[in-house]
C-alpha cells in the first residue's frame, strides 16, 4: 500500500507511523506468553532449562570471537586495529566484558526469542561500543519503507526510538522474519508439562505423608469428622512427621491406598522431561549432566554434535548479524567476524597427533601451525625441529 499523505508528511519530518497489525503477537515474542503462566524466569527454575541456556550461552560467550582482514593473497589476519575488534574480544561497554555481554544476549535469544543492543558510533561511525536493551522492554516495528525501528521503554515509562542501523538485533527463528520466537514459547506445552510434575513433587513432599490412606470409624458426626482430620493432619502430615507410627483410639481403622512415587513412575516422568527439554533446546543430554546414556567412548562425539548441531546456527546468527549490522558495505568486502571453534574440536591427544601427523606428510599443515593451534611458540622460520645434538 503507498503511503497516504499523512504518512509521507510524517516522514518528511523524521517520525514514522507503525505498520503491522497490534492483534498479531507473533509481532512480539514476550506478547506470546501472554494468558500463559509459562514466562521465561519460571521456564529456567527447571534445571534442564537453565542448564540448556547455560551450556549454550556460557559456550557461544568463551569461544574467541575474531574480526578479520581479508589479504591480497587470499589469507587473513586479525583485525586488531580495528575499534570493532575490541568491542567483540574485550570490552563492548563499560559494565561488561565480552564474554558477560554476549552470554547475556544470547541468553535472552534462548529464553526470549530475541536479544537487543544498542549501536554506539564514534565521530568517524565506526562502532565503538555496544549497550545491552532489556528485550521485554523493545517493541519491533515495521515503517512504511520496509525497514525496521525499536521503541524503547525506560525504567520511568518514557519511550524513545532507535532506527534498524543503531540497533544489533539477535534473532531465534522468526515466524515473520522481524522477531524471534523462543523454544519455550514454541512448545510451552512441553515445559508446561515438566513445571507441572516438578510442582506436583513439591506438594507431595510438602503436603505428603507416608501414612496416607483410609481412616475409618464408625457412626462420626460432622464435628467429629473435622476434629479427627484435624488431629491427624497435625500430628502425621508433612515432612517432619514422616515415618512417625499412627495411634487410633476407638474402633478406628486406617487402611493404606497410596502408591509410592516410584510406583506411579512419577521418577520416570521426571526423567523423561529432561529428555524432552534437552531435545528442545537441541543439547545432548550428556552435556547437561544426564549421564543414563553416557560414556566414555561416545562423550567426546556428544561434544562433536553440540558443536555442529547446537552451536553452528548460534555462531552464524552472530556472525551474520555483526556483519550486517556493524559492518558498512565497503567493509564488509575487507573485514569478517567468526568463531574459533579449534578447541571445542580437538578432541583426545592420539586423535589430534594422528591428525597433525597426517597433515604435515602431505605437506598442507606446517609444523608451527600445529604448534600455534595447540597453543605453543613457533620453533623457527624454517619450520623444522630444533637441532637437540650436543
Amino acid at each position: 500500500m503507498r503511503p497516504n499523505l499523512l504518512n509521507r508528511a510524517l516522514n518528511f519530518i523524521g517520525l514514522e507511523r507503525r505498520a503491522y497489525n497490534a492483534n498479531d503477537p507473533s509481532w512480539n515474542g514476550s506478547a506470546l506468553l501472554r494468558g500463559s503462566s509459562i514466562t521465561p524466569g519460571r521456564s529456567e527454575s527447571l534445571s534442564t532449562v537453565y542448564a540448556c541456556v547455560s551450556a549454550i550461552s556460557e559456550t557461544i560467550a568463551s569461544l574467541p570471537l575474531i574480526l578479520y582482514k581479508r589479504t591480497t593473497d587470499d589469507g587473513r589476519e586479525r583485525a586488531a586495529d580495528h575499534p570493532l575488534y575490541r568491542v567483540l574480544h574485550e570490552q563492548p561497554n563499560s559494565l561488561q566484558t565480552a564474554l558477560e555481554f554476549r552470554e547475556m544476549m544470547q541468553a535472552m535469544v534462548l529464553l526470549r526469542g530475541n536479544a537487543h543492543a544498542e549501536i554506539i558510533r564514534g565521530n568517524d561511525g565506526q562502532v565503538i561500543g555496544l549497550l545491552p536493551l532489556m528485550s521485554d522492554r523493545v517493541a519491533t516495528l515495521q515503517l512504511d519503507n520496509g525497514r525496521l525501528a525499536y521503541d524503547v521503554t525506560d525504567t520511568k515509562g518514557r519511550i524513545r526510538r532507535l532506527l534498524q542501523d543503531e540497533v544489533l538485533h539477535l534473532r531465534h527463528r522468526s515466524e515473520n522474519g522481524l522477531v524471534g520466537v523462543s523454544p519455550i514459547t514454541a512448545s510451552r506445552e512441553t515445559v508446561q508439562l515438566a513445571l507441572s510434575e516438578r510442582d506436583y513433587g513439591i506438594t507431595n513432599f510438602n503436603n505428603g505423608t507416608r501414612l496416607s490412606g483410609i481412616l475409618k470409624f464408625e457412626n462420626l458426626t460432622p464435628e467429629q469428622h473435622i476434629q479427627v482430620s484435624k488431629s491427624w493432619n497435625e500430628k502425621y502430615a508433612g515432612m517432619d512427621n514422616a515415618g512417625r507410627v499412627a495411634i487410633i483410639s476407638g474402633k478406628g481403622e486406617f487402611t493404606p491406598i497410596s502408591m509410592s512415587m516410584e510406583d506411579a513412575q512419577w521418577l520416570e516422568a521426571r526423567q523423561f522431561s529432561v529428555e524432552e527439554l534437552a531435545r528442545l533446546f537441541r543439547v545432548p543430554p550428556t552435556i547437561i549432566g544426564d549421564l543414563r546414556h553416557g560414556n566414555y567412548s561416545n562423550s567426546v562425539e556428544m561434544n562433536r554434535v553440540f558443536v555442529v548441531h547446537t552451536l553452528r546456527r548460534h555462531m552464524t546468527m552472530w556472525e551474520q548479524a555483526i556483519s550486517s549490522s556493524l559492518l558498512t558495505s565497503t567493509s564488509r568486502k575487507v573485514y569478517f567476524a567468526e568463531h574459533n571453534v579449534e578447541g571445542l574440536l580437538r578432541g583426545d591427544s592420539s586423535n589430534r597427533a594422528d591428525f597433525y601427523s597426517k597433515g604435515i606428510a602431505d605437506g598442507w599443515l606446517l609444523i608451527d601451525e600445529v604448534r600455534k593451534y595447540e597453543n605453543l611458540p613457533k620453533l623457527t622460520d624454517k619450520q623444522s625441529k630444533p637441532d637437540v645434538s650436543i
